[in-house]
């Protein structure tokens, strides 16, 4: 089993991921895209998860190794390679399908809720994220959002957001972040003004929320 792991920013890695896959003893592999605009054939990985970013979609042009990126997306979908898309690799994700993507009405940063569909509760792989409510408390940091792809499954809404996750198949998009340790949260809220509350949350809510990373990584290798 390998793993391709695509970094569309310095600020943005995969974070538990890594702690996860060297525990099981998974190999991966990770591309800095930011940094060369070639990815090396996929073909020695069964799966591929691209991370976040900072800059949106709809700003391809400005960002020309956002083109590879998704040309590495249409690859592995093709070729039965399963797909994770965290926040801008969601997005990715969705536009590579064919859908819209652009700035939101607002932004969530921080700790929030999600309600799952009826078939978000029902996915073997995502409903691992899920509390006894049928919600969960995540970690988001976006503003952009998406139409839904066509072809894809609705696993989660917010209050805000309509699009917080999809499956494909067997590939899913999501936009909030299972990735983040507690280190990534400090540093990207150092600057906030509401870094207390994020950090506050953060010890109430963290711990169970990497148990349920954890689950949902074990249940997304396990295809």
């Amino acid at each position: 089993m390998s793993v391709l792991i695509i970094k569309n920013s310095p600020h943005e890695g995969p974070g538990n991921i890594i702690q996860y896959v060297n525990t099981k003893g998974i190999k991966f592999h990770i591309i800095e895209a930011y940094r060369n605009h070639r990815i090396s054939s996929l073909k020695r990985y069964q799966y591929l998860i691209v991370l976040g970013g900072p800059m949106g979609v709809y700003e391809i042009n400005r960002y020309p190794f956002l083109v590879t990126v998704a040309k590495a997306f249409e690859h592995a979908l093709k070729s039965g390679i399963k797909v994770l898309g965290i926040c801008l690799g969601c997005q990715l994700f969705a536009y590579v399908l064919g859908a819209k993507v652009y700035k939101g009405k607002g932004e969530e940063i921080g700790w929030y809720d999600i309600e799952f569909t009826e078939k978000g509760l029902l996915d073997p792989c995502f409903s691992t994220l899920s509390d006894t409510s049928g919600k969960a408390k995540v970690f988001m940091w976006h503003g952009d959002t998406f139409d839904a792809p066509n072809g894809t499954t609705r696993l989660a809404s917010s209050s805000l957001f309509s699009e917080q996750a999809f499956r494909y198949g067997t590939s899913y998009g999501i936009q909030f972040h299972p990735e983040v340790t507690t280190e990534m949260i400090l540093k990207w809220s150092k600057n906030r003004q509401d870094l207390k509350d994020i950090i506050d949350d953060s010890a109430t809510f963290y711990f169970e929320y990497k148990q349920k990373a954890s689950r949902f990584y074990s249940a997304f290798f396990k295809t």
